[in-house]
Protein backbone atom coordinates (compact mmCIF):
# COMPACT_ATOMS: atom_id res chain seq x y z
CA UNK A 1 0.00 0.00 0.00
CA UNK A 2 1.23 3.33 -0.92
CA UNK A 3 2.43 5.82 1.94
CA UNK A 4 -0.64 7.90 0.82
CA UNK A 5 -2.79 5.99 1.04
CA UNK A 6 -1.65 4.24 4.26
CA UNK A 7 -1.79 7.49 5.90
CA UNK A 8 -5.23 8.23 4.30
CA UNK A 9 -6.54 5.22 5.98
CA UNK A 10 -4.80 5.77 9.18
CA UNK A 11 -6.33 9.15 8.79
CA UNK A 12 -9.41 7.43 8.23
CA UNK A 13 -9.10 4.73 11.13
CA UNK A 14 -8.55 7.77 13.12
CA UNK A 15 -11.76 9.25 12.70
CA UNK A 16 -13.37 6.25 12.93
CA UNK A 17 -11.99 5.82 16.44
CA UNK A 18 -12.89 9.22 17.33
CA UNK A 19 -16.21 8.76 16.31
CA UNK A 20 -16.66 5.68 17.98
CA UNK A 21 -15.29 6.88 20.61
CA UNK A 22 -17.64 10.30 20.63
CA UNK A 23 -20.82 7.92 19.84
CA UNK A 24 -19.27 5.18 22.93
CA UNK A 25 -19.85 8.64 25.21
CA UNK A 26 -22.87 9.60 23.75
CA UNK A 27 -24.34 6.39 24.51
CA UNK A 28 -22.96 6.10 28.05
CA UNK A 29 -24.72 9.70 28.61
CA UNK A 30 -27.91 8.38 26.84
CA UNK A 31 -27.72 5.40 28.86
CA UNK A 32 -27.09 7.35 32.18
CA UNK A 33 -29.50 9.84 31.43
CA UNK A 34 -32.06 6.93 30.79
CA UNK A 35 -31.46 4.96 34.11
CA UNK A 36 -31.44 8.20 35.83
CA UNK A 37 -34.73 8.90 34.85
CA UNK A 38 -35.75 5.03 35.25
CA UNK A 39 -34.65 5.94 39.12
CA UNK A 40 -36.99 8.69 39.06
CA UNK A 41 -39.58 6.92 37.76
CA UNK A 42 -39.08 3.94 40.38
CA UNK A 43 -38.84 6.08 43.01
CA UNK A 44 -42.14 8.08 41.65
CA UNK A 45 -44.03 4.83 41.52
CA UNK A 46 -42.75 3.90 45.03
CA UNK A 47 -43.75 6.86 46.60
CA UNK A 48 -47.13 6.29 44.99
CA UNK A 49 -47.23 2.56 45.64
CA UNK A 50 -46.65 3.35 49.39
CA UNK A 51 -48.94 6.35 49.45
CA UNK A 52 -51.49 3.91 48.22
CA UNK A 53 -50.82 1.20 51.15
CA UNK A 54 -51.22 3.80 53.69
CA UNK A 55 -54.56 5.10 51.98
CA UNK A 56 -55.87 1.91 51.84
CA UNK A 57 -54.87 1.08 55.56
CA UNK A 58 -56.34 4.35 56.65
CA UNK A 59 -59.37 3.02 54.65
CA UNK A 60 -59.66 -0.20 56.25
CA UNK A 61 -59.24 1.73 59.93
CA UNK A 62 -62.35 3.90 59.10
CA UNK A 63 -64.15 1.26 57.47
CA UNK A 64 -63.86 -0.65 61.42
CA UNK A 65 -64.35 2.20 63.28
CA UNK A 66 -67.41 3.08 61.39
CA UNK A 67 -68.61 -0.29 61.80
CA UNK A 68 -67.88 -0.12 65.45
CA UNK A 69 -69.63 3.08 65.68
CA UNK A 70 -73.19 1.32 63.88
CA UNK A 71 -73.13 -1.57 65.89
CA UNK A 72 -72.88 0.62 69.44
CA UNK A 73 -75.41 2.77 67.71
CA UNK A 74 -77.81 -0.17 66.83
CA UNK A 75 -77.06 -1.63 70.31
CA UNK A 76 -78.00 1.69 71.76
CA UNK A 77 -81.41 1.80 69.91
CA UNK A 78 -82.34 -1.29 71.10
CA UNK A 79 -81.32 -0.53 74.23
CA UNK A 80 -83.54 2.62 74.70
CA UNK A 81 -86.43 0.54 73.45
CA UNK A 82 -85.86 -2.49 75.79
CA UNK A 83 -84.82 -0.66 79.11
CA UNK A 84 -88.75 0.91 79.50
CA UNK A 85 -89.90 -2.28 79.47
CA UNK A 86 -87.29 -3.24 82.48
CA UNK A 87 -88.45 -0.18 84.26
CA UNK A 88 -92.03 -1.34 83.40
CA UNK A 89 -90.95 -4.19 85.30
CA UNK A 90 -89.57 -2.84 88.66
CA UNK A 91 -92.87 -0.38 88.82
CA UNK A 92 -94.96 -3.46 88.55
CA UNK A 93 -92.79 -5.09 91.82
CA UNK A 94 -93.81 -1.58 93.29
CA UNK A 95 -97.70 -2.02 92.74
CA UNK A 96 -98.07 -5.55 94.54
CA UNK A 97 -100.28 -5.89 96.87
CA UNK A 98 -99.42 -7.28 100.59
CA UNK A 99 -101.33 -10.28 100.11
CA UNK A 100 -99.82 -10.97 96.67
CA UNK A 101 -96.16 -10.13 97.39
CA UNK A 102 -95.02 -13.99 98.14
CA UNK A 103 -97.28 -15.52 95.42
CA UNK A 104 -95.49 -17.23 92.71
CA UNK A 105 -96.41 -14.95 90.17
CA UNK A 106 -94.73 -12.12 91.78
CA UNK A 107 -91.58 -14.36 92.96
CA UNK A 108 -91.19 -14.83 88.85
CA UNK A 109 -91.02 -11.18 87.85
CA UNK A 110 -88.43 -10.63 90.56
CA UNK A 111 -86.39 -13.40 89.21
CA UNK A 112 -87.12 -12.01 85.67
CA UNK A 113 -86.07 -7.98 87.04
CA UNK A 114 -83.02 -9.80 88.40
CA UNK A 115 -81.78 -11.69 85.55
CA UNK A 116 -82.58 -8.82 83.42
CA UNK A 117 -80.25 -6.04 85.65
CA UNK A 118 -77.33 -8.84 85.84
CA UNK A 119 -77.39 -9.09 81.95
CA UNK A 120 -77.90 -5.63 81.51
CA UNK A 121 -74.62 -4.79 84.00
CA UNK A 122 -72.91 -7.44 81.84
CA UNK A 123 -73.62 -5.29 78.57
CA UNK A 124 -72.21 -2.33 80.40
CA UNK A 125 -75.38 -0.87 81.27
CA UNK A 126 -75.80 0.93 84.57
CA UNK A 127 -78.47 2.64 86.60
CA UNK A 128 -77.77 6.63 86.97
CA UNK A 129 -78.29 7.07 90.61
CA UNK A 130 -79.59 10.25 91.42
CA UNK A 131 -81.85 10.28 94.56
CA UNK A 132 -80.51 12.68 97.29
CA UNK A 133 -78.08 13.90 94.66
CA UNK A 134 -77.42 17.20 93.32
CA UNK A 135 -78.67 18.11 89.42
CA UNK A 136 -76.70 17.25 87.25
CA UNK A 137 -78.08 17.83 83.57
CA UNK A 138 -75.34 16.07 82.26
CA UNK A 139 -77.22 12.95 83.47
CA UNK A 140 -80.34 14.11 84.32
CA UNK A 141 -83.51 15.91 83.22
CA UNK A 142 -85.71 18.22 85.56
CA UNK A 143 -89.09 17.77 84.76
CA UNK A 144 -90.92 19.31 87.61
CA UNK A 145 -89.38 22.24 90.59
CA UNK A 146 -86.89 24.45 90.47
CA UNK A 147 -83.26 24.34 92.21
CA UNK A 148 -79.96 22.46 92.66
CA UNK A 149 -81.07 19.05 94.50
CA UNK A 150 -82.71 15.47 93.43
CA UNK A 151 -85.97 15.50 95.50
CA UNK A 152 -87.53 12.68 93.49
CA UNK A 153 -86.75 10.44 90.88
CA UNK A 154 -89.76 9.97 88.65
CA UNK A 155 -87.96 7.84 85.54
CA UNK A 156 -84.38 6.04 85.98
CA UNK A 157 -81.61 6.73 83.60
CA UNK A 158 -78.78 4.50 82.59
CA UNK A 159 -75.44 4.63 80.80
CA UNK A 160 -73.87 2.37 78.07
CA UNK A 161 -70.21 1.91 79.08
CA UNK A 162 -69.75 5.34 80.79
CA UNK A 163 -72.03 7.44 78.44
CA UNK A 164 -75.37 8.57 79.08
CA UNK A 165 -78.13 7.20 76.63
CA UNK A 166 -81.17 7.68 78.87
CA UNK A 167 -81.31 10.67 81.31
CA UNK A 168 -82.81 9.99 84.55
CA UNK A 169 -86.09 12.21 84.72
CA UNK A 170 -86.22 13.54 88.01
CA UNK A 171 -87.95 16.65 90.38
CA UNK A 172 -85.39 19.35 91.53
CA UNK A 173 -85.89 21.65 94.98
CA UNK A 174 -84.40 23.81 96.52
CA UNK A 175 -81.20 22.94 98.20
CA UNK A 176 -82.49 23.59 102.16
CA UNK A 177 -78.72 24.08 103.55
CA UNK A 178 -77.96 26.75 100.54
CA UNK A 179 -74.93 24.34 100.05
CA UNK A 180 -74.19 22.06 97.55
CA UNK A 181 -72.99 18.72 98.19
CA UNK A 182 -69.69 19.32 97.78
CA UNK A 183 -68.82 21.61 100.09
CA UNK A 184 -71.09 19.83 102.74
CA UNK A 185 -68.94 16.31 102.42
CA UNK A 186 -66.07 18.92 103.56
CA UNK A 187 -68.03 20.59 106.47
CA UNK A 188 -68.91 16.55 107.42
CA UNK A 189 -65.32 15.49 107.35
CA UNK A 190 -64.16 18.49 109.27
CA UNK A 191 -66.70 17.69 111.74
CA UNK A 192 -65.26 13.74 112.15
CA UNK A 193 -61.70 15.21 112.47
Amino acid sequence: MPKEERKNHENDNQDTNKHKSKTKTKNKQELKEKINKLKQENEELDAKCRRALVDYQNLQDRHGKERGEFVRHANENLLRDILPIFDNLKISLQHVSREEQDSAWVKGVEYVVKNFREVLEEKGIKEIKVEGENFDHNIMDAIEGKGDKVKKEVKPGYTLNGRVIIPAKVIVEENKSGKNKETEEIEKKKIDS
